[in-house]
Formats: structure tokens, C-alpha cells, sequence
């Protein structure tokens, strides 16, 4: 199991692993009950509960118990739980660091609804773990056109800025939390596997940012128990865990949840590693992320979800089957990010969509430059304006089935660069004409160093409206530039808001598009 000392556990207003208690999940905005010790014979869950991939009438629930044991869920539509369901789920033990995750199916859609999670002994039947309780709400029915908002970000812990208690920890998970969303999006780099915690860091100010700093994260993660322990560590944080006891999740990976910038196939260099074949590395993070988050396990990552008539969320998959980073200029379209697979699904998907917005969650953005190095690129862009060209090819490809189906509606959303930003793109500007006029709008970090901004990319005809970006690389989260975004689309009218927000929750930009004429 994932090794957590005492002093870091209260540190981390942790004792003995306890998590969001029930009385506190319903009590005051952000506010947690202090944990207590509990009895030695009984199990323990240690990081909270956590639902994800929401759907209209299923959704996942997640938690992790201190032993092995048999994992139990009651779901009811009232927060005392009264009448409450009783389901018997798995046994939870060492094969998945006693992580437990389960299907609840046959809900009814568009409500909420509330759970309640034990762990049971395998040793002393009838002695379970004290309950911890938590929420979502369903997805709109098919015919169901009801108001549907949510949040993105990205960026979790990274560039050396983990939960500093002294500057409130991850606060912009209870800022997110404040907007009552349907469900969150995260658009990747949910941990930082590559990025080693220092005990403290003097800012710029002279002030002093100490972490809260964990075995696991005190180096670069290779072992299955050290991936796993990225994600341990983040479920420290109070607010995260309350977040996650209330809002659903919609998890995609990029990056980080290996290490920077990484590809199949790829041999390391870097000093730091041990174990130097990034696929074996990838294959323990991919284990990790499936036992931690509230993931659908089985498939692929890439995924749709949908929420009435109103929206449906293509979750891509930009890393498993992306080609080497090179030059990006190649003109093979059987290369690039999404794999012919990922790239048909998507066409496929998209042009039989009839949802009025067509949210794209793409972990890599579309037309700004991410550079790997001196000749090498990172993402979907590299820069020259021109026509399309190496992982530019697939996603003209997409651009021009849907626009030559008729498809409207189609927006990106995306993180990655560290800054927010809102860019609008259209043919007219572009150096290819066959596609329809779109926004991707860019959001993060959620709590890592912050950069920007990024050159654009003119294939693809962007604007930059609106760019937040920090005076230096890689600013603390104490000195701001920390962001979340949030989508609103109004039940009535079809229209989709978007507010660019803060670590406060401040809107520092916003936009309405009109719902698509049919």
C-alpha cells in the first residue's frame, strides 16, 4: 500500500487515513470535520470517495479502505439516506493498493443523488469501516433539455508547488466546488509523476512555500507504488477531497502522469531513471490512474459522454497512440496524435452527434506551439502557418468531415500550456478552407507553475481573444495565474457560456455563443 507517515497525515489534516466524514460532506461550504483515530480492528478509508464518467442513468463510485476488505454502496435520492439501497461491491486488496471502484446502474436521470461507502472486514464479518458519504447528479435523459454546467482545468501539482497549507493548499478545487457543477472535466496532468517535491522554496518575495512532501514524491516516479503514491498524495488536500465527494469526474491523461512530454516507444536519457523504457513506465502509470480515479477500466481512454440533448463530450486520447516527437512536418497521414482508430471513432461520433454543442476535450491544444526541445514538437502545431502538415493532417481530416456533414456546434477545450486563453478560429484566416469556424478555449494551471503565453499556430486560422498569462515562467500559485474555466449552456435557449476564471473563482473573461441554427 501506498506509505503515508504520521507527521505528513497531520500535517495534511489526515489522521489514520480518515477522509471526508458524513456529517461534514452536508455542513458548512468547505468546511471538514477533524478527523479522529479509530479503532485498530476495524478498516479504515483513508482518501475519501470520488465519482466519475456520470452518465444518465449509471455513474462510478470510488473509494480506498487501510486493509482488505468488501467494498458497500447505498444510494438514495435524499441526503439522510433514509430508504437507501444497499449493494454489495468487490473486495478490495493489495492488487489494486485497496482501491475500490463501482458501477451503480438503473439510476434515474437528472437528479441528484447520494451514496454512502463502507468497507467490510474479510477477517470479522459485520465490522465495517465508519461511513463516508458523498453526491452527483445524473445526466440530462436524451429528451431532457435542462440547464447543464461545468468546470475544466488542468495541471495538478506540478513544477515543484504541492499542498502548502500555509497558502491554503489546493483552493481552487473549493472555488470550483462553490460553482456547483453537474460534473468536472479534467483535461489532463491530473498528477506530475516527473516533478520531485522539495520540503520549501523561497518566492520571489522572500516568502516561503513549504510542501507537504511524501516518500513518493520526494523523487521522480518509476515502481508501480510510486505512480500510485502520486495520486495518494494529492487526495491529501481537503478541499480535493470534498471536491471530489461532490462533483463527478471526467478524467482524460496527458503527459505527466508519466513524465514530461513522453511518446511509445521512447528510450530515456534522463539521469533520474532507472528504468529507461517509457512504455513499462507507462504501463505501471496507466495502472495507477485506473485504480485511483474514477475511470471506466477495459477500453479505451477516449470516450463519449453525453447530457441530454444539449451536450456531448468527446474525451480524447492524444498520448497512447501518439507517434515520436519529431519536426512535425511529415505528410504520412497514417501518423499522428490520435491513431486511425481514435481518429475514425471520432468522425464517426461526431457527425452522428445531434447534440447542439459538440464539446471536444482535447489534452493537447490545436494551434498553439508546444516545443520538446530544440527541433522537436510536442503537439498538434509546429508553427510554419501553412498547410497542414504531420499531426496537423488528422485533425484537418476531422475538421473537414464534420464541416462537410453539416456538423455545427463543435468546441475544444483543452490545458496543457499553463495560462487560459480564448482563441476563435476561422478559414478566413486560415491556410485551409474546409472547415467550419470554431473556439478552443484554453484553461489551467489548477495548481502548478504557471507559463505563456504560447505561439500561435496559423493553419488553422486562430485569434487570440483573451490571453492570462504570467509575467515569468513558471510563478507560484500563491502569486496567482492559477485557472479554472466553466460552460453554462442555458436549458431554454441552447446558448453555451464560457467565464475564464481564477484560483477565486473570478471571471476574468466571458463569452455567449449562440446556440446553432438547425
Amino acid at each position: 500500500m501506498t506509505q503515508l507517515d504520521r507527521r505528513t497525515l497531520l500535517r495534511a489534516g489526515l489522521v489514520a487515513g480518515a477522509g471526508v466524514t458524513g456529517g461534514a460532506l452536508f455542513g458548512a461550504p468547505g468546511v471538514l470535520a477533524a478527523p479522529a483515530w479509530r479503532p485498530a480492528d476495524r478498516p479504515v478509508l483513508t482518501h475519501g470517495v470520488q465519482s466519475g464518467d456520470v452518465t444518465a442513468e449509471s455513474a462510478l463510485v470510488w473509494t480506498r479502505a487501510d486493509r482488505p476488505g468488501r467494498m458497500y454502496v447505498e444510494v438514495s435520492r435524499g441526503p439522510d439516506l433514509r430508504g437507501a439501497r444497499l449493494l454489495r461491491g468487490p473486495v478490495v486488496d493489495p492488487s489494486t493498493d485497496c482501491t475500490g471502484r463501482m458501477w451503480l446502474r438503473g439510476l434515474p436521470s437528472g437528479e441528484r443523488l447520494y451514496y454512502r461507502v463502507s468497507v467490510e472486514s474479510l477477517d470479522r464479518h459485520g465490522v465495517r469501516s465508519e461511513p463516508l458519504v458523498g453526491s452527483f447528479t445524473t445526466a440530462p435523459g436524451r429528451h431532457d433539455r435542462r440547464d447543464v454546467r461545468f468546470v475544466w482545468t488542468g495541471d495538478i501539482v506540478g513544477q515543484g508547488w504541492g499542498i502548502s497549507p500555509d497558502f491554503d493548499g489546493l483552493a481552487i478545487f473549493r472555488a470550483m466546488r462553490e460553482r456547483r457543477p453537474d460534473f468536472f472535466l479534467c483535461s489532463g496532468d491530473t498528477v506530475y509523476a516527473d516533478g520531485p517535491l522539495t520540503e520549501s522554496v523561497t518566492l520571489p518575495d522572500g516568502r516561503i512555500w513549504r510542501n507537504l512532501v511524501t516518500p513518493e514524491k520526494s523523487k521522480v516516479a518509476e515502481t508501480l507504488a510510486e505512480y500510485r503514491g502520486q495520486f495518494a498524495y494529492n487526495l491529501l488536500d481537503e478541499h480535493l477531497r470534498a471536491f471530489a465527494a461532490e462533483v463527478p469526474q471526467v478524467n482524460q491523461w496527458d503527459d505527466h502522469e508519466v513524465l514530461n512530454n513522453w511518446y511509445p516507444g521512447e528510450i530515456l536519457t534522463d539521469a533520474r531513471y532507472t528504468e529507461k523504457r517509457v512504455d513499462v513506465l507507462a504501463a505501471r502509470a496507466r495502472q495507477a490512474f485506473h485504480e485511483w480515479l474514477p475511470v471506466a477500466a477495459g477500453g479505451p481512454l477516449y470516450r463519449k459522454l453525453s447530457y441530454g440533448p444539449l451536450l456531448d463530450v468527446f474525451v480524447l486520447d492524444m498520448r497512447t497512440y501518439k507517434d515520436a516527437n519529431d519536426g512535425n512536418t511529415y505528410a504520412d497521414p497514417g501518423r499522428g496524435l490520435l491513431g486511425r482508430e481514435q481518429r475514425e471513432w471520432l468522425i464517426r461520433e461526431l457527425t452522428g452527434s445531434r447534440a447542439t454543442w459538440k464539446v471536444i476535450a482535447n489534452d493537447l491544444p490545436l494551434g498553439l506551439v508546444v516545443p520538446d526541445g530544440p527541433g522537436a514538437q510536442e503537439g498538434v502545431a509546429q508553427g510554419d502557418n501553412g498547410a497542414p502538415a504531420g499531426r496537423e493532417l488528422e485533425f484537418a481530416e476531422v475538421l473537414r468531415a464534420a464541416h462537410r456533414a453539416g456538423v455545427t456546434g463543435i468546441v475544444f477545450l483543452t490545458a496543457d500550456v499553463h495560462y487560459t486563453a480564448a482563441h476563435h478560429y476561422d478559414p478566413a484566416r486560415a491556410a485551409v478552407g474546409d472547415f467550419t469556424p470554431f473556439w478552443e478555449f484554453v484553461s489551467g494551471p489548477a495548481h502548478a507553475g504557471a507559463f505563456g503565453p504560447n505561439k500561435l499556430d496559423g493553419t488553422f486560422g486562430p485569434e487570440a481573444v483573451f490571453t492570462h498569462a504570467p509575467p515569468r515562467a513558471n510563478t507560484s500559485p500563491a502569486e496567482g495565474f492559477q485557472h479554472f474555466g466553466e460552460v453554462a449552456i442555458d436549458g431554454a435557449s441552447g446558448d453555451l457560456t464560457v467565464h475564464l476564471r481564477d484560483r477565486a473563482g473570478t471571471s476574468l473573461w466571458t463569452t455567449t455563443l449562440p446556440a446553432p441554427t438547425p
